[in-house]
């Protein structure tokens, strides 16, 4: 039996659309209020955080192997993953120190911090990342330093993870079952 592809999942962005008005909920989203590491001061509001309870059973249902490739890190597991109905999932452990990066909002693109990692996390085992980080630079990194299938699938931080991206998710899965063994 073939081992199932990797789905190595960013929380903010995909799973929590950061990015959509402040005013403006997204459809089909409901709105949490959370005090993970970091936000634990009492003078500070709690983290809003918008999650959609379908994606869910929506991501257990894709043929993957679930990680976490959040800088919630483990606490994914604990903020996120109930309200979304997921179990403990596997965790990308980030280095301390992170490697030089530039958003793609800055003028002097470079490649995404946490790429690297995942690269050597996936150990040439078939993966899909989904982030709302991922560019053009970051697909070039994969294609040179990654020995195995790869789909680096940008999500739109404003939207969220939306049916087309468990489509796509779920062909280009689907994909893999059918190609050729390569020797």
């Amino acid at each position: 039996m073939t081992e199932q592809p990797l789905l190595l999942i960013d929380v903010d962005g995909p799973l929590s659309p950061y990015a959509a008005k402040a005013h403006r909920r997204p459809e089909g989203y409901t709105t949490h209020r959370m005090r993970p590491t970091g936000w634990e001061q009492p003078y500070q509001k709690p983290l809003r955080v918008w999650l959609n309870h379908d994606h869910g059973a929506h991501l257990t249902a894709l043929p993957y192997t679930l990680i976490w490739a959040t800088t919630w890190a483990h606490e994914a597991n604990d903020w996120i993953g109930p309200h979304l109905g997921l179990p403990e999932l596997p965790v990308i452990t980030w280095p301390k120190e992170r490697p030089a990066s530039s958003p793609y909002w800055k003028s002097e693109p470079r490649v995404f911090w946490k790429t690297a990692t995942i690269v050597e996390f996936a150990a040439g085992r078939p993966f899909a990342w989904i982030d709302d980080d991922i560019t053009d630079l970051d697909r070039e990194y994969v294609t040179a330093h990654h020995d195995g299938p790869a789909l680096l699938h940008h999500i739109d931080p404003r939207l969220g993870l939306l049916p087309a991206d468990f489509e796509a998710l779920t062909a280009w899965a689907a994909s893999l079952a059918t190609e050729e063994p390569t020797r």
